[in-house]
């Protein structure tokens, strides 16, 4: 389907999607091609249908994954090749949603001390004191630190471009850190790479969960709850609602919301409030 494929490239590239984007809905269309052993154009409706149903009753793929594909097949046929098909308005891939797991900074700063190397110690530091995605912090440059100006430049979801402050005490360790070796493109580079590609996200992704083992922290943490973490803590300390999510780089207002169920200061209303309605009850 090379024609094929380049042509859904091109359109994917037209509708402003991020590369990584372009690669999952590349790879969900080409999974659907080898189902079936011929290309995906001649594909029909029912087999695309049979298609999912053996991705959610046979494979038992997760919610997150049907998303994928889901969106991926679909932009094929309705972008591609303007097929609109009923099957993808059944289809839903909606993940239950959950509060996120937030650590206090006495457990942040209790993992932490269990991750030796300073390329990772760093890295995560960045991660929580800046709100930072995994991939966002990994992939920095050193460039895009304006020491100056107390500020990352962050490429984020979407290829979209914000700017994140650095609080004083990281840039004063971010600076430790590049005196460590400074001489170097990426900030947080491979180490047998001679410094000329970017960390490797699973190998911090392990020093972070050996940490959290070591620590007896028993949350189950990944390194996302810093990030988490970090917009919890801001709300807990006054900061605005709007400003934390253009720092975190949220599109809605919504997904940046859920962090006010989790603030001690709005449990700490609720129950002064909630006992002094119901103190007057008696059985």
């Amino acid at each position: 389907m090379s024609k094929l494929r380049e042509q859904m490239r091109e359109d994917m590239r037209l509708n402003g999607l991020a590369k990584k984007t372009q690669e999952s809905y590349i790879l969900a269309v080409k999974v659907l091609s080898s189902h079936y052993s011929r290309s995906p154009d001649k594909v029909s409706e029912e087999e695309v249908r049979k298609f999912f149903l053996n991705l959610i009753d046979v494979k038992k793929l997760s919610k997150s994954s049907i998303k994928i594909y889901h969106y991926g097949i679909k932009f094929f046929y309705e972008k591609t090749l303007s097929r609109k098909w009923n099957i993808f308005n059944i289809i839903r891939s909606r993940k239950k949603e959950q509060l996120p797991i937030v650590l206090n900074f006495t457990e942040i700063k209790k993992v932490f001390s269990f991750i030796k190397k300073p390329t990772y110690r760093m890295c995560l530091i960045l991660i929580y004191s800046c709100g930072l995605r995994l991939s966002e912090c990994t992939n920095l440059k050193v460039e895009n630190v304006d020491g100056e100006r107390k500020q990352l430049r962050i490429l984020g979801k979407g290829d979209k471009i914000r700017y994140v402050p650095i609080p004083d005490r990281t840039l004063t360790l971010l600076r430790q850190y590049w005196r460590i070796d400074g001489q170097r493109i990426w900030l947080f580079p491979l180490p047998k790479s001679n410094k000329s590609k970017p960390m490797n996200n699973r190998s911090l992704q392990i020093a972070f969960k050996d940490a959290l083992k070591q620590s007896r922290v028993l949350k189950k943490a990944t390194i996302h709850t810093l990030r988490h973490s970090y917009a919890t803590h801001l709300l807990e300390n006054g900061v605005n609602l709007r400003v934390i999510q253009d720092i975190l780089g949220h599109k809605s207002p919504s997904t940046t919301l859920k962090y006010t169920h989790l603030t001690k200061k709005n449990m700490l209303v609720f129950n002064t409030a909630i006992n002094k309605l119901m103190s007057h009850l008696k059985l």
